[in-house]
């Protein structure tokens, strides 16, 4: 499953509990990466990309198999170690940044792709971090978020139980106006996921967009 982070929050006492929660020596999430990362950017010519809020770094580590120069972000020093020793055993080297996502600003026009996966924010500290992760997409190149949508709830399988957390394609859509990004993609997608009694279904928003 997913994670349901909160990597931007500036509020130490969630920075140690993440700390704590990948401090087994296993990981907490699959080393596989996202199955909606894996269809979006199939196509995309290899360049630059930025893991917004990485954790355990599977997607990263993924990416730099494909051949993309992979910059991972995270505020947990204990997501990062991890993410360090999986791409060790994958024999890639990802740049590894810790740092807190509402003060993280990459240079300017730089990524060809930017992702943003399940990071669970409500509002104001959600659109601070998009439009942030927004100015770092190179002209030509993408944005891709994906996250717990609000419908999961009532409708979907796991993730975040807290409304707030909640969010979704046309939430992003919001955020992302008057950053230059032109809208590809918006839309609720469903995800299996496999259970103890079966598989079940979850709800995820999708945003693709791409500066011109």
């Amino acid at each position: 499953m997913d994670a349901h982070r909160s990597g931007g929050m500036s509020e130490s006492m969630d920075k140690e509990e993440w700390n704590r929660r990948y401090s087994g020596s296993d990981l907490l999430w699959t080393a596989r990466p996202n199955r909606f990362l894996v269809a979006e950017v199939a196509g995309l010519a290899p360049g630059r990309a930025l893991d917004v809020a990485c954790g355990e770094g599977r997607n990263a580590v993924w990416l730099a198999e494909q051949g993309w120069r992979v910059t991972g972000v995270d505020f947990s020093g204990v997501a990062l170690e991890k993410a360090s020793t999986l791409a060790e055993a994958r024999a890639v080297a990802p740049e590894w940044l810790q740092a807190d996502l509402l003060d993280f600003q990459a240079e300017a026009r730089t990524f060809e792709l930017v992702i943003v996966f399940y990071l669970q924010l409500s509002g104001t500290p959600r659109r601070t971090i998009l439009r942030a992760a927004a100015d770092a997409v190179a002209p030509g190149g993408t944005l891709l978020l994906v996250a717990h949508e609000s419908s999961n709830l009532e409708h979907g399988h796991g993730g975040p139980q807290d409304p707030s957390a909640l969010y979704t394609a046309d939430d992003v859509v919001a955020d992302l106006d008057g950053t230059g990004l032109e809208i590809e993609r918006a839309e609720l997608v469903k995800r299996p996921v496999e259970t103890p009694a079966g598989e079940r279904t979850a709800l995820d928003a999708l945003v693709r967009a791409r500066r011109g």
